[in-house]
């Protein structure tokens, strides 16, 4: 590739296809391959960058799994995945806030967290214009609009727009209830339900004697 002459004062490398700009030409190389020759799945027709990119994207198609965890077994698309796994057993969080210090396992995570203090949401619904922080938040919203509830009972025809819901709805097959008051002893399937119970006049009552 020709070096193109460096552009104002500053001498920076300008991007002839976007308002990019770069001190180094190396910098300068590396992002001029965006703009290169785009490699297409021919599946989805997703455009890629690389062929190595293209690669580990044929993956999600295939199933194939190649990068496997040691201690849980667990298989990853590409090493890079099996890398920010393998912090959940060894505790590692080199990603910090800078606001409240909180510490995260990868570079991604800190940047969801960050919109909590900048208030980002860049995530918009093209329906009704609500934003979210972040994309799983959205297509969760645009549920509301399309009616989808890809999330079914077993036992039952219920069918619910997220899985949490579904896991509550469970409990009325199953029993169970994880939710114990701690005064009384007794069990709740839901947070809920737990709360309400604790503002009762028996509730109450039953604390004044502890």
């Amino acid at each position: 590739m020709m070096e193109p002459r460096k552009q104002y004062a500053e001498n920076l490398y300008k991007c002839k296809f976007c308002k990019c700009e770069f001190k180094h030409w190396n910098e300068y190389t590396n992002h001029m391959k965006v703009h290169a020759k785009k490699y297409k799945c021919e599946i989805c027709m997703a455009d890629l960058a690389s062929s190595s990119g293209l690669k580990r994207h044929m993956r999600r198609h295939t199933g194939e799994r190649p990068y496997q965890c040691e201690v849980c077994m667990s298989e990853f698309i590409c090493s890079g995945g099996l890398k920010k796994h393998m912090r959940t057993h060894t505790g590692e969080k080199p990603y910090k806030c800078e606001f409240c210090w909180l510490e995260l396992i990868s570079s991604g995570n800190l940047k969801r967290h960050m919109r909590i203090h900048t208030e980002e949401k860049p995530y918009k619904c093209e329906t009704c214009a609500s934003e979210f922080r972040n994309s799983y938040d959205l297509k969760k919203h645009m549920r509301t609009h399309t009616g989808e509830k890809p999330y079914k009972c077993e036992f039952c025809i219920a069918e619910f727009t997220q899985n949490s819901h579904l896991n509550v709805h469970m409990r009325t097959h199953t029993g169970e209830k994880p939710y114990k008051c701690k005064i009384c002893m007794c069990e709740f399937a839901t947070c809920g339900t737990l709360s309400r119970h604790e503002k009762t006049l028996e509730h109450m009552k039953n604390v004044g004697k502890t």
